[in-house]
């Protein structure tokens, strides 16, 4: 049984991390996330979720900015064979969200070891990281430290990347 964004609250608080919650209108992409909640402090994210050719699936959270290959991506996770965005029905039964409120706090929805978290590591440098609760209606602004602690707590074991630089058509 999925969790719902006020048991995800609750574990933050279980587990002692101070967090800042904010409520917003619902912000399905970037544009609208930037459009609607840019002014909240800390760095915004995007969040994919990927599976594999042989059905491995991988939670990764980026800078709301970053712009990725997913060639190019596929060698840094280790994926094997082709690497696409999962279906919306992995989304839900892996981690128990919609589209557009995925966020590495989705983890909690995966049993530990079904879900690769991995997660940019600029992102692990910044003063305040900014997630959704798993709904896209609020937004939860926390240390990075303290993510990382609440996902391991969870049995999960994030994973810092490096983004691949992109490469141009015409070089």
């Amino acid at each position: 049984m999925s969790l719902s964004p006020d048991d995800v609250l609750a574990r933050l608080r279980e587990g002692g991390i101070a967090y800042e919650l904010y409520e917003h209108p619902p912000v399905v992409t970037v544009e609208a996330m930037m459009a609607i909640c840019g002014d909240i402090a800390g760095t915004h994210t995007k969040n994919l979720f990927l599976r594999d050719g042989k059905k491995a699936h991988f939670l990764v959270t980026l800078q709301h900015d970053a712009r990725v290959d997913l060639k190019a991506l596929r060698s840094v996770l280790g994926a094997r064979g082709g690497l696409s965005f999962a279906s919306a029905d992995a989304l839900r039964e892996q981690l128990g969200v919609a589209s557009g409120a995925v966020s590495p706090l989705a983890a909690f929805n995966a049993a530990p070891g079904s879900v690769r978290i991995l997660i940019q590591d600029s992102l692990l440098e910044a003063a305040r990281i900014n997630v959704h609760p798993l709904v896209s209606t609020r937004t939860v602004s926390l240390l990075p430290g303290d993510l990382l602690a609440v996902l391991r707590a969870a049995g999960h074991e994030p994973e810092a990347f490096a983004v691949p630089e992109l490469q141009r058509a015409d070089a």
